[in-house]
């Protein structure tokens, strides 16, 4: 029994390896900072989806994402649609304008859903965290992220 679970912990961590590896190899990855209205400033490592083909993939079949992990979406100031199909974690999903603040965000989506998950305004940004992770840093629409791509200016 023992031998069996050391097994499955050792197969869970080469998934998500993989998953890893998978997402270090398809994405840029930067940093960004999320300053929480009153609640401090709390920091981020992110994988960067600039174009169409990394848009479409997205976190889907990601099974974990580290805690202080998530990915951010570039658009250009236009009306954005998500959904969670192939997406195996919840998520929150904050939409962000230009400028930075938070215009809306869609809390503990649900796994593999075809539901489509809008902004209410034409938006810049859309960063996906762990569900959970915006009402524990008391992230809201007061809120802003600080983000300069590290490679130049991202089309």
């Amino acid at each position: 029994m023992k031998r069996w679970i050391v097994a499955a912990a050792i197969g869970a961590l080469a998934c998500t390896a993989v998953a890893d590896e998978e997402l270090d190899r398809r994405f840029g990855k930067d940093v960004l900072i999320i300053e929480a209205s009153a609640h401090g400033c709390h920091r981020f490592d992110i994988y960067v989806a600039a174009d169409n083909t990394q848009k479409s993939r997205g976190l889907m079949f990601v099974r974990d994402l580290p805690v202080t992990t998530g990915m951010l979406f570039i658009y250009n100031n236009e009306p954005a649609s998500m959904w969670m199909k192939n997406t195996f974690i919840p998520l929150d999903i904050l939409f962000i304008r230009r400028d930075g603040t938070v215009s809306s965000i869609a809390h503990d989506t649900e796994p593999q859903s075809l539901r489509s998950i809008r902004s209410i305004e034409p938006i810049s940004f859309v960063l996906e965290l762990n569900a959970g992770t915006a009402e524990r840093l008391v992230i809201d629409d007061n809120s802003r992220i600080y983000w300069e791509p590290a490679h130049g200016d991202v089309e």
